[in-house]
């Protein structure tokens, strides 16, 4: 899997160029994992209801392919795509989005901070009054009993500081995540992120942690490349 660096990149150019490589039909594509920020930009997934971009203002608000609902793209932020095979990883949808997330928790852990999963929303979170905790979450998902029913996410003192949505196409993987770094927040208090009114969002910075965009972006994709691997 080839890192590809774009910088800062157009949101829809981007999106359209994922799509491009994914539609081909050209057998055996590259492997690729794209790393760029986004200028400010409000993304709906097939999920997104409109009524959930409260006053988007002069931010643009775009509905793409990607699962999930509305989140917030902007600098500061390590925007992660991977364009890769699932059939070749002989791994299904789940997993994936399982290995997504534990680079994000691995990435986290390297800066002392520890990140959770939440029961019934994906994405990664951190308790707001202390990231540095190793205690585990009443909420977190394997506290959920086999065969029953999502529950409802419980948030109690966490904020969110990484989002996740993706596609999959004939077994091609596009979109992908985001890790809150170093950002101007004040644009998720335009929406619901992710549906959910009033879940706070968090960066590394507010929690304590200052760490640069180039090394929150090294890291990750140390991780990623390691979890994705065939």
């Amino acid at each position: 899997m080839r890192t590809v660096h774009l910088g800062q990149a157009d949101y829809a150019a981007t999106w359209q160029a994922m799509k491009e490589i994914v539609a081909s039909g050209t057998p055996n594509p590259p492997e690729q994992l794209w790393i760029c920020e986004h200028p400010p930009v409000f993304t709906l997934g097939l999920a997104g209801r409109p009524e959930h971009v409260l006053a988007p203002g002069d931010i643009p608000v775009i509905a793409t392919d990607r699962g999930g609902q509305v989140t917030y793209h902007g600098p500061g932020q390590v925007v992660a795509y991977p364009l890769i095979d699932l059939a070749a990883r002989r791994y299904f949808v789940k997993e994936y989005v399982y290995r997504l997330e534990e680079a994000v928790i691995r990435t986290l852990a390297a800066f002392g901070v520890t990140g959770h999963r939440v029961a019934g929303a994906p994405g990664i979170y951190v308790r707001l009054q202390n990231p540095f905790s190793h205690a585990a979450l009443p909420q977190r998902p394997a506290q959920r009993a086999p065969g029953s029913p999502a529950p409802q996410p419980d948030f109690s003192g966490l904020g969110k500081i990484a989002a996740l949505g993706i596609k999959v196409h004939r077994h091609r993987t596009y979109h992908g995540l985001a890790l809150n770094v170093a950002m101007d927040l004040s644009p998720y208090q335009r929406i619901n992120p992710c549906g959910y009114a009033g879940l706070p969002a968090v960066d590394l910075s507010t929690i304590g942690v200052p760490v640069s965009w180039d090394e929150a972006a090294r890291t990750l994709v140390a991780q990623l490349t390691r979890l994705l691997a065939p």
